[in-house]
């Protein structure tokens, strides 16, 4: 898969490596920011059962 997508983007090695940082950058903010607020409204980590 990281070959494929290494491979698949644009320019010498320094351009993609700036790419896949900005690309990971971006899918951290949107984890951290959207996702993970969303999730805890849902999931209750203090509500833990035992059977």
């Amino acid at each position: 898969m990281y070959a494929a997508l290494w491979r698949l983007l644009p320019g010498p090695w320094w351009v993609r490596v700036i790419i896949l940082l900005v690309l990971a950058v971006a899918v951290l903010y949107g984890l951290f920011f959207y996702a993970f607020p969303w999730v805890s409204t849902i999931i209750d980590p203090q509500d833990v059962s035992i059977r």
